[in-house]
C-alpha cells in the first residue's frame, strides 16, 4: 500500500488517481498509524516551504515520515515535498527541513539568466548522467516531465539522480538510500510520470 501524506498541503487526489491508474493500492492519510502500516510513502506539497514545514512539524507527520524512512521504507517527495526532504531552505528566510537528503533549497533566480521567467513552468527533458536510478528504469534519456517551481535543490551533488536544463542545470530529482524526490510532478507528466510511480512501487524496502 502507498500512503500519501495529507498535512494540508498538496495535490493529493490527482496523485491518488495516478497510482490507481497503475493498479497500486493507495490511501490519503494524516494518521501516523497508517504510515507505519504502508509499504511506501509519498510526501506531496505545493506552496511555501516555511508553511509546509510548520504543518509537518506541528502535526507530528514529519517525525513519522523520518521514522519510517529510518526503517528503510521507500519514501518519495514530490515538488515542495521533495524540497522538504532536504536539510534546509532559503525561501524567504532560512527554514529547517526533514534532513533526509543532504543539501539545501535555493532560488533558481540565483543561477539562471535574468531574462528567463520565474517560476520555471512547463515541460522539460530529464538527463540522468552516468547511472540511471531505479525510479527511472522505465524512462529514456530526454523524456519530458512537467515542472512548476521557483526554488531548486543545491549543494547536493552526491544525491542528484536527474537534472533539467533551464538556463542552468537544475536538480530535477535526488535520492539518498531509500529516500528520493522529484522536483517535477509525475502525476502531471503523462505516461512518463506513471512509469516513474510504477518504478517507485517496485523499489525494495
Amino acid at each position: 500500500m502507498v500512503a500519501i501524506v495529507d498535512y494540508g498541503v498538496g495535490n493529493l487526489f490527482s496523485l491518488k488517481s495516478s497510482f490507481e491508474m497503475i493498479g497500486a493500492e493507495t490511501v490519503v492519510t494524516s494518521e501516523k498509524s497508517v504510515l507505519e502500516k504502508a509499504d511506501r510513502i509519498i510526501l506531496p506539497g505545493v506552496g511555501a516551504f516555511e508553511d509546509a514545514a510548520k504543518k509537518l512539524r506541528e502535526s507530528g507527520l514529519g517525525d513519522a515520515v523520518k521514522a519510517e524512512a529510518a526503517k528503510g521504507k521507500p519514501v518519495m517527495g514530490i515538488c515542495l515535498g521533495m524540497q522538504l526532504l532536504f536539510d534546509k531552505s532559503f525561501e524567504y528566510g532560512e527554514h529547517k527541513g526533514l534532513g533526509l537528503i543532504k543539501g539545501e533549497i535555493r532560488p533558481i533566480g540565483d543561477v539562471i539568466p535574468k531574462d528567463l521567467k520565474i517560476p520555471h513552468i512547463g515541460w522539460n527533458a530529464l538527463h540522468f548522467g552516468d547511472k540511471k536510478h531505479e525510479i527511472f528504469k522505465y524512462l529514456n534519456e530526454g523524456d519530458f516531465v512537467y515542472f512548476v517551481h521557483s526554488y531548486y535543490a543545491a549543494n547536493c551533488e552526491n544525491a542528484v539522480i536527474a537534472t533539467a536544463e533551464y538556463g542552468a542545470e537544475l536538480t530535477a530529482a535526488a535520492a539518498q538510500g531509500n529516500v528520493c524526490g522529484c522536483q517535477f510532478h509525475p502525476e502531471k507528466s503523462g505516461e512518463v510520470g506513471l512509469n516513474i510511480l510504477k518504478a517507485f512501487c517496485e523499489m525494495e524496502a
